[in-house]
């Protein structure tokens, strides 16, 4: 997952060429204030990283930022939960069995959650 947030994080800085169209980037295009946004949202994911003693290197995150919010909606984060779910399902079997008890998943601090139904730009399978 943080793999492919540094790709969009290049993206979104004008540093590469390819994955410009995918649908999860649209979240930090509409932002007023995109790169500060996926760094938010990338040192987030490296102090998760660290907790869980996994390798995520520092020096990808531009520690400047300001802290943001995005907005997103209640049907978007509900969606994106089951299909997280269901790739565990097949994936990681007991993470699955762990995580579908679960009545809540507390968001990404970055997200301020909305009532509202998937994004327009999902691309719902």
């Amino acid at each position: 997952m943080w793999r492919e947030t540094l790709l969009a994080k290049h993206v979104l800085e004008g540093k590469t060429k390819g994955y410009k169209n995918h649908p999860q980037l649209n979240r930090f295009k509409n932002s007023k204030f995109p790169v500060d946004s996926i760094n938010h949202y990338l040192a987030i994911i490296h102090k998760e990283a660290t907790n869980r003693q996994y390798m995520f290197d520092k020096s990808k995150v531009n520690w400047g930022f300001k802290r943001r919010s995005l907005i997103v909606t209640s049907g978007q984060i509900k969606y994106e939960t089951q299909h997280l779910l269901k790739k565990l399902k097949s994936r990681d079997p007991d993470k699955f069995r762990e995580l579908k008890k679960q009545k809540f998943f507390e968001p990404h601090p970055l997200f301020k959650i909305i009532e509202g139904e998937i994004e327009k730009w999902e691309i719902v399978i």
